[in-house]
């Protein structure tokens, strides 16, 4: 309305003195002012959704390129030579394309600065850096920062009584926060994971953290009862990769069945690879296309989703090591 509307009918109203005609005028000033607020509260709400979206997106990217630049490390090197590699101009660009999705308005994730001052000088001691403690810190801060208190998480449920019909159960598995532990907590929380189990027997922490281990960290026997047949016992060897911006590559598995053999006798039955990360592709078919051959040794991942399936079946542990 214009301002001598405004005044006009700010005039009938006091004449008329009705607390209905007062209450209406009232209403009808501050009507554009709530379609102000509401059009700025959807607009916030759709930008803060392309922009977290566009986050996971570039998070993701810059797994891939960890992982590429994992493999490149993989030779050689001296700690003071610089990475020659096209995938660290990819993996910079990602990481600026953070910042600015980012802002000046949202908080800064943990060790960010750590994060851009290491890219910066691009050297390998400083790309080690940047996968095994820069990154795993500041993914775990964006993510946190992605969802506001008062704003709902995205469950993958279109209708809630499709969800009650279905009558779920049993544990629930969540993320788990696996940049506080250390290798040797990792290591440790395995144990404790194979050690709490009635049908494993006699566990073994058999090597220090990172020694040259034969592919060996922890051993167990796993025991299965069968009513007809008795029971029998298989030995397992248990190797934990607490990688987090790593995945598990054919060549680490093609090692490992190698290791194996150095372990024998006894006869190792099963190899299990536990990591806080993931198997490549071509990692996972090399595993699937072993046991379907004649070996008699059987190879076994835990992936982070599966230990965080373990995990949410067992509350203790997770909060015994801190995991949430």
């Amino acid at each position: 309305m214009e301002l001598n509307e405004i005044a006009q009918r700010r005039l009938d109203a006091n004449e008329i003195g009705e607390i209905d005609f007062l209450v209406a005028v009232s209403e009808d000033l501050e009507e554009p002012s709530r379609l102000l607020r509401e059009y700025r509260h959807r607009f916030d709400k759709k930008r803060r959704q392309l922009v977290r979206d566009a986050i996971l997106e570039a998070i993701d990217e810059v797994d891939a390129d960890l992982r590429r630049l994992g493999d490149d490390l993989d030779g050689p090197a001296g700690v003071d030579e610089r990475v020659e590699s096209p995938v660290l101009a990819g993996l910079n660009e990602h990481v600026a394309q953070i910042r600015t999705l980012l802002g000046t308005s949202s908080p800064v994730p943990p060790r960010w600065g750590d994060l851009l001052r290491h890219l910066h000088f691009g050297l390998y001691c400083d790309v080690r850096d940047v996968m095994d403690t820069d990154w795993p810190a500041v993914k775990a801060g964006l993510r946190s920062s992605l969802y506001g208190e008062t704003e709902p998480v995205p469950v993958q449920v279109t209708d809630l009584s499709e969800l009650v019909n279905a009558k779920p159960g049993g544990p629930v598995a969540s993320r788990l926060n696996w940049v506080a532990l250390s290798e040797e907590d990792f290591e440790r929380l395995v144990f404790a994971l194979i050690s709490s189990e009635s049908g494993y027997e006699n566990p073994q922490w058999l090597t220090k953290t990172s020694a040259a281990d034969r592919g060996r960290d922890l051993s167990v026997d796993r025991v299965h009862t069968d009513p007809l047949a008795g029971t029998t016992r298989q030995r397992v060897i248990v190797q934990c990769k607490h990688w987090l911006a790593k995945s598990i590559s054919p060549a680490e598995v093609a090692l490992l069945k190698e290791q194996m053999r150095l372990n024998e006798p006894p006869k190792v039955d099963v190899c299990v690879i536990a990591t806080s990360g993931r198997f490549t592709s071509d990692a996972i078919q090399l595993i699937e296309t072993h046991n379907v051959s004649d070996t008699g040794l059987r190879m076994e991942m835990w992936p982070e989703s599966h230990l965080e399936l373990l995990l949410a079946g067992r509350p203790w542990l997770i909060a015994q090591f801190r995991l949430r």
